[in-house]
């Protein structure tokens, strides 16, 4: 692998914004053999399992972060991936999922507002490593889930080129209405 640099990156117009609109499930193992974009290896075109993604709106107080660890030391470099996710709202349904969630290694892609679509855990997985279920004391105060998922990836998250579908992607129709 050459690590020598190969173009350069000016100043980007002011044309985005933060936070992220939803998150999708899939069951570790299930992505099948990944197709990258022949022009750019960092981009994805589709997966072959025609894995069943799970679909979780989110709004506000979400996030998701990747941080560089590398060592000169030790010739290492890897990419923490973190997701924090908030769901309003207690219910039966929500609080089974997430215990689900917890027990297992979700792949997960995350859709920001912008439309990008990021792929958490690829390889390895994602690891639900804390969160609260918490009523809130005061009135205004949240009622509801908070999730953190942890994920160490050799490359940060990739883009998929296409829309889910289009990537082999099947998102269930199926979601907890609380």
């Amino acid at each position: 692998m050459a690590c020598d640099l190969t173009t350069g990156r000016s100043v980007p117009c002011k044309d985005v914004v933060g936070g992220i609109k939803a998150v999708y499930f899939i069951n570790y193992g299930e992505l099948g053999a990944i197709t990258y974009d022949v022009t750019n290896t960092d981009a994805i075109d589709s997966f072959g399992g025609t894995p069943d993604a799970y679909e979780y709106d989110v709004k506000g107080n979400s996030s998701f972060e990747q941080t560089v660890t590398s060592s000169r030391e030790n010739g290492t470099t890897f990419f923490e991936q973190t997701l924090n996710l908030t769901f309003t709202k207690l219910d039966k349904a929500t609080h089974k999922e997430l215990k689900l969630m917890a027990y297992g290694r979700p792949h997960v892609i995350v859709e920001d507002y912008n439309g990008n679509l990021f792929t958490m855990g690829l390889l390895h997985g994602a690891e639900v490593t804390g969160g609260t279920i918490v009523t809130g004391a005061a009135m205004g105060d949240l009622s509801g889930y908070t999730l953190t998922l942890s994920a160490q990836e050799q490359v940060p998250a990739n883009f998929i080129d296409n829309t889910l579908s289009a990537a082999g992607v099947n998102v269930s129709a199926t979601q907890i209405n609380p």
